[in-house]
């Protein structure tokens, strides 16, 4: 549904910068890391978008019973005049992004699998067995 004041608030010529950048960030945040959950018999299976990064700029680690995916991207700032161009309009994420989950403090690292292919993080987290606390360490993702 259109709203008049959506557009308004966030026209050039309404001076008010901050509310404008405000809006621009809760506006990117939104459409990244977006995640569905799968619940089988004796695991469950995260589905994690992550369109444009890389498999080098994903990380997951399991620390206290919370995994906790992060990704980091950094987009070129070329800000030149003259043959490169120069962007009038940026959209495109760029920075760090962080999502945790609890899936239980008896889990290991070995104990979750992760696997990466077209910009989409698949992770297969067993359900909770009581197993030995494991300090934080990282997941390889495949």
């Amino acid at each position: 549904m259109f709203d008049l004041f959506d557009t308004f608030f966030t026209d050039p010529w309404f001076d008010n910068r901050e509310r404008n950048t405000e809006n621009k960030a809760k506006e990117a945040a939104k459409n990244l890391m977006q995640t569905d959950v799968k619940e089988y018999p004796d695991s469950y299976e995260l589905i994690m978008d992550l369109p444009g990064y890389e498999k080098n700029d994903i990380q997951a680690a399991l620390q206290n019973g919370y995994l906790t995916i992060s990704a980091a991207r950094k987009i070129e700032n070329n800000e030149q005049d003259g043959a490169n161009g120069r962007y009038i309009r940026r959209e495109r994420f760029s920075g760090n992004c962080q999502r945790s989950f609890y899936v239980g403090e008896y889990l290991r690292q070995e104990d979750i699998k992760a696997g990466f292919k077209d910009g989409i993080l698949t992770l297969n987290v067993p359900k909770q067995n009581k197993k030995q606390i494991e300090e934080s360490k990282y997941i390889a993702i495949e």
